[in-house]
């Protein structure tokens, strides 16, 4: 090894240091003609909160705060999407039910008792959003009553045999969540809880 190396000065953390956390890219300010594509979380850029099922509801609902989200994806240990959790399936009456029709405390719920399924949720394809626009995005939700909705495309799988079709998996892309779409629009909303009052503040805040 003919050049020489010094070595790096080594320094003491000291108390009261920081983490650095992955940040996402500022979101760009939108109106309802922008692309909706505009206001998507991208998986291919941000990752997403993922969280397993057999993990109970209380730190679910911890992980959401610390992550400053209101959707959890739900995965197996082989990144296999098992079904959805929202700030709502956490706070809201889905708990509670599970927890009387079962007979155990709300405490001893894990996310797998309280999630969407994966067969249950309903998506939206990629391919239909491309050439459409914010405002087409905030109808959807709209009218689908939610908050949040997932966006897929689809990776093909090369076939064992030449004589088999390949087969095409589903993957998670991407999510549109109503405060994302507020905050890009700049629209500062009160609450965001019940579906109905979260739209008309949107909705009033456009009007001004």
């Amino acid at each position: 090894m003919d050049r020489q190396y010094h070595a790096l000065p080594i320094r003491e953390l000291g108390e009261e240091a920081g983490l650095r956390r992955p940040t996402q890219a500022q979101a760009a300010r939108v109106t309802l003609e922008s692309a909706a594509l505009e206001v998507m979380t991208d998986l291919l850029r941000t990752s997403p909160a993922t969280i397993r099922p057999q993990a109970p509801i209380e730190g679910a609902n911890q992980f959401m705060i610390s992550r400053g989200v209101r959707l959890l994806l739900v995965v197996d240990e082989h990144e296999t999407v098992q079904g959805v959790l929202t700030a709502s399936d956490v706070l809201g009456e889905q708990a509670m039910r599970v927890s009387m029709d079962r007979g155990m405390k709300r405490g001893e719920l894990t996310v797998g008792d309280i999630m969407t399924p994966a067969a249950r949720v309903e998506v939206l394809a990629l391919a239909d959003i491309e050439g459409t626009r914010v405002g087409h995005v905030l109808e959807t939700l709209r009218r689908a009553g939610r908050q949040h909705a997932l966006v897929v495309d689809y990776e093909v799988i090369p076939p064992k045999r030449l004589i088999d079709a390949p087969l095409k998996r589903t993957m998670v892309r991407g999510i549109f969540s109503i405060s994302q779409v507020a905050r890009q629009l700049g629209v500062s909303l009160q609450s965001v809880g019940e579906v109905a009052r979260t739209f008309s503040e949107i909705e009033a805040a456009l009007r001004r």
